[in-house]
């Protein structure tokens, strides 16, 4: 799978390098300009990044996805739009939905990626799950994905669900704090049966 990942931080570097590491083409989009990023993979101008790209990944600053997907609308219509972002103590939701949809209304958008630390992306703690919500289009890819960084997709719904996905965000706070601030804490579903 080709791979845009907007953003070359921690969340964009570390699941780009995991996902390279899983076979998958990666390039990052910045728009700090070209050179080279996390695991060696090109960076790019945001537009030429998302040429070509089969999912793209948006893991920049909650309150700069608008200014930075913007003038991509184009490039996104079609696209798997997987939204890692949080903007928090933003005015508007948590999530960039509604800025997904007002820049791409024909991008398939996933909400997965934004509700664990960084670091939990390097090295799983076995059974983990990473909660997320998916158009339906946009969810064997997201599910794949997931699973390619060693974590267990754990849907919750539609992209309809995606502040269902947001409210496990504070819960994930809280219990970092509740543990002195290890971040290297995780979430994990268990059923009878």
């Amino acid at each position: 799978m080709r791979i845009a990942v907007i953003g070359t931080g921690h969340i964009g570097g570390t699941l780009g390098q995991r996902w390279q590491a899983a076979g998958h083409a990666v390039v990052y989009g910045s728009r700090q300009g070209a050179g080279e990023g996390p695991g060696g993979a090109p960076v790019l101008p945001a537009g030429d990044a998302l040429a070509g790209a089969d999912a793209v990944l948006l893991a920049v600053p909650g309150r700069a996805v608008a200014d930075v997907i913007g003038p991509h609308g184009a490039a996104l219509a079609g696209k798997i739009v997987i939204d890692a972002t949080n903007n928090i103590g933003g005015q508007a939701a948590v999530n960039a939905q509604a800025a997904v949809a007002a820049a791409a209304p024909g991008a398939r958008y996933a909400r997965a990626f934004n509700t664990l630390g960084w670091e939990n992306f390097v090295n799983p703690l076995p059974g983990t799950d990473l909660f997320f919500a998916a158009d339906p289009a946009a969810r064997a890819t997201a599910e794949e994905l997931i699973e390619a960084v060693g974590l267990r997709p754990a849907f919750v719904g539609d992209a309809g669900a995606t502040a269902t996905v947001d409210a496990l965000l504070p819960l994930w706070f809280a219990l970092v704090q509740q543990n002195g601030g290890n971040r290297r804490l995780a979430l994990r579903m268990v059923t009878e049966g």
